[in-house]
């Protein structure tokens, strides 16, 4: 399978759907129709979906596993961390946890390995150094940072700088037009220190597909509660904002929230996951979608907190 740089993917596609709500039949068609459509990473984690009932974690790189060794090797992006198994960033667990990835996904290497939460308490350097070694190895290809706060991660950055180890180049943080927190820290520090940003819960948990709204029936999906609660005086003026520009564009409401976290700076990548090939195809609308000065900036001032 052909596959472009990892950190210039627009659309990446969230795995942890995979075990969960999407079996394997259906992740199977999922995979395939994102590959088909010129997707070109796909994101997931050691601990997904160990949340869901009867799961224990690695379901998800399991199932892709098992669609790579079918399928043939493809841009994968993981993370270390939140294992119950393999819990926390000392180095040891580090070095541990990408092996066990390692071997669920089948392949020689990770493309984008990510800390995916911060551990109180370990030190900065051990974290560098242990994620350094296993670009060393040939392990993983590049370094991410999930979810630390902008001092730890220019810690990171100094500490690799200062040491001659291989630094992060990838961030990933919660960001949509309902969350805008990391336009304070994260996106200047990874401006000014030349880091790209994936973005997850890119739709709010579900809000910005526009199915919550006053009245409206109940959705059915995990995270509907959560979603629901984002329907207040802010959430109602950004759909309005959302329908009166899909409808201009002859388009959904999710194909112009994704469509404008792809404007922001520093966002090189759009993560959304799908559980069958329908929701997928609203998520790969917002490739097709330009979106005008007057577009961004009515969002912008609708989601302004």
């Amino acid at each position: 399978m052909q596959c472009m740089d990892t950190t210039k993917t627009p659309i990446v596609l969230g795995g942890n759907v995979f075990g969960w709500t999407a079996g394997r039949e259906e992740s199977f068609a999922v995979l395939d129709a994102y590959v088909a459509a010129g997707g070109t990473l796909i994101d997931t984690a050691d601990s997904y979906s160990q949340w869901a009932p009867g799961n224990s974690g690695g379901e998800s790189e399991t199932i892709l596993g098992a669609w790579l060794a079918e399928r043939g090797p493809f841009p994968v992006a993981s993370k270390v961390g939140q294992s119950k198994h393999r819990p926390g960033l000392s180095a040891e667990n580090i070095h541990a946890a990408v092996r066990d990835s390692l071997k669920r996904l089948g392949l020689p290497s990770i493309s984008l390995y990510y800390a995916h939460f911060d551990e109180d308490g370990r030190p900065i350097e051990e974290i560098a150094r242990a994620f350094s070694e296993l670009r060393e190895e040939g392990l993983i290809e590049e370094i991410g940072v999930s979810n630390l706060s902008a001092e730890r991660i220019a810690a990171w950055l100094d500490v690799a700088e200062r040491d001659g180890l291989h630094a992060p180049t990838v961030l990933q943080k919660e960001y949509s037009l309902m969350e805008r927190g990391i336009e304070a820290d994260i996106l200047p520090l990874a401006r000014e220190r030349g880091l790209t940003v994936q973005t997850y819960y890119s739709l709010a948990r579900g809000f910005l597909t526009g199915k919550y709204r006053d009245g409206a029936a109940s959705v059915d999906s995990p995270r509907a509660g959560v979603a629901a609660g984002y329907l207040d005086d802010r959430g109602r003026a950004v759909l309005a904002a959302l329908d009166e520009i899909s409808g201009r564009h002859d388009t959904t409401q999710t194909a112009v929230s994704l469509a404008w976290l792809a404007t922001r700076p520093q966002v090189s990548g759009v993560i959304s996951s799908a559980r069958d090939t329908g929701q997928l195809s609203g998520v790969l609308a917002a490739t097709e979608v330009k979106l005008s000065e007057e577009d961004i900036a009515r969002l912008d001032a609708a989601s302004a907190a």
